[in-house]
């Protein structure tokens, strides 16, 4: 039984008070707070099992290698990846897309080259494919939203040319909170030999994640939106991609041999993993997993998606409130403007003075901004841990926002 008072209770900052208010927090979107767990664990692996990880043979580097080197599998299980191999830690969803971008994109496109894209991207999964653009002549292809904020799969397969070299597109907009049919889009990708690469950065937080099941080549995900620490993060890359990508990053374990006039690598997933990893934070994003897992994907999502509902109903009875983004399949993720002259930042202000902290701007989306015509919105973003009482006390605090700007 999902219990969301007893979750609550396992994330301490949401206790606290913010300008004399109870903290309603609704950032979700841009980062998760962390339970008790999470924190406890990187305060052990810090205080009492900190060492570098792989190549020392005393005990503490022994112990964190085992630790570390875990989470690999949490990931893939999160992810329902059979072969662990196919999972590539890194510190981030940036960090991911810019290892296709570099490692497998580069690599494999020329002048001329198409990646399709959708206008409701986040910028790290644009601006990696202007980097082939300003560099290699690549070209970016990109597909609209509907009015209510949905993308077509269809549409994203009609853009598909004789020069279509990769899709990238997200599985749920961080702005709009749309939930895309990416399975649809990889089934019709895979049909016409165009490889898909998915920035499930919101997604996975929000639903169960099966990659076989969707059938992509590239799934990212980061560890800050879970519940776990920032800096960690992965990758999914099937395996025939990795055959076909050369090290982004190089040094550490990502080689088997240096010699004046030559290198040989690693095998993947190490071969994509240079450096000093974040062994803390991924630690820490392996209990988070954990700690998702035990209260299980689909009842998060059940909650989330009873929550979204009953939110969607109270906005929508603000006629002065503009909401973006009301496609049917929808994430508990909420963009808004207030009639009038009122900003976003001044909006937020007011709602942080209720204790109800939301995000305010352009949230890392400039071509969806210039679609919808708007310099930037408000954005309510919910988790496992929100609640009723806490939309609530948002449509108060918007209220009090409207009065003061009408």
């Amino acid at each position: 039984m999902f219990d969301v008072e007893k979750i609550r209770a396992d994330f301490p900052i949401l206790s606290r008070e913010v300008n004399g208010k109870p903290l309603v927090y609704l950032d979700n979107g841009a980062s998760a707070q962390k339970p008790q767990v999470v924190i406890d664990a990187i305060t052990k692996a810090y205080a009492e099992e900190y060492s570098n990880v792989h190549r020392g043979l005393h005990y503490l580097s022994n112990l964190a290698t085992e630790n570390y080197e875990n989470v690999r599998g949490k990931i893939a299980r999160f992810l329902n990846v059979p072969d662990e191999d196919e999972i590539v830690f890194t510190s981030g969803t940036t960090e991911g897309i810019n290892l296709v971008a570099y490692g497998w994109a580069m690599e494999n496109l020329q002048a001329g080259d198409e990646i399709i894209l959708s206008v409701m991207e986040h910028h790290a999964n644009i601006v990696p494919w202007h980097f082939l653009r300003e560099r290699q002549g690549v070209v970016l292809k990109w597909v609209d939203v509907d009015s209510t904020g949905a993308l077509d799969p269809q549409a994203v397969l009609d853009a598909i040319g004789s020069n279509t070299k990769l899709i990238a597109i997200t599985q749920l907009s961080n702005v709009l909170g749309t939930v895309v049919d990416v399975k649809s889009i990889c089934a019709g990708a895979r049909e016409k030999g165009v490889p898909v690469l998915v920035d499930g950065s919101q997604a996975a937080v929000h639903m169960p994640v099966d990659v076989p099941d969707i059938g992509c080549d590239f799934y990212a995900i980061t560890g800050h939106k879970l519940y776990g620490p920032s800096g960690s993060g992965a990758i999914f890359i099937k395996k025939e991609r990795m055959a076909e990508m050369r090290p982004f990053l190089g040094g550490g374990d990502m080689i088997r041999e240096v010699h004046k006039d030559e290198v040989t690598w690693n095998d993947p997933p190490m071969k994509f993993e240079a450096g000093t990893p974040g062994i803390v934070q991924t630690i820490g994003l392996g209990v988070a997993l954990d700690y998702m897992m035990g209260i299980g994907m689909e009842n998060i999502a059940a909650h989330e998606k009873e929550l979204c509902a009953y939110a969607r109903t109270k906005l929508d009875g603000l006629n002065w409130l503009n909401v973006q983004g009301t496609a049917p399949n929808k994430a508990a993720i909420f963009s808004f403007t207030i009639d009038g002259a009122a900003h976003a930042h001044d909006i937020s202000t007011i709602l942080d003075k209720k204790g109800v902290a939301v995000r305010a701007g352009q949230h890392c989306t400039g071509p969806l901004m210039d679609h919808l015509g708007l310099t930037g919105t408000c954005r309510a973003s919910f988790a496992m841990y929100n609640t009723k009482a806490e939309v609530d006390v948002l449509i108060d605090a918007l209220e009090l926002a409207h009065e003061l700007f009408s």
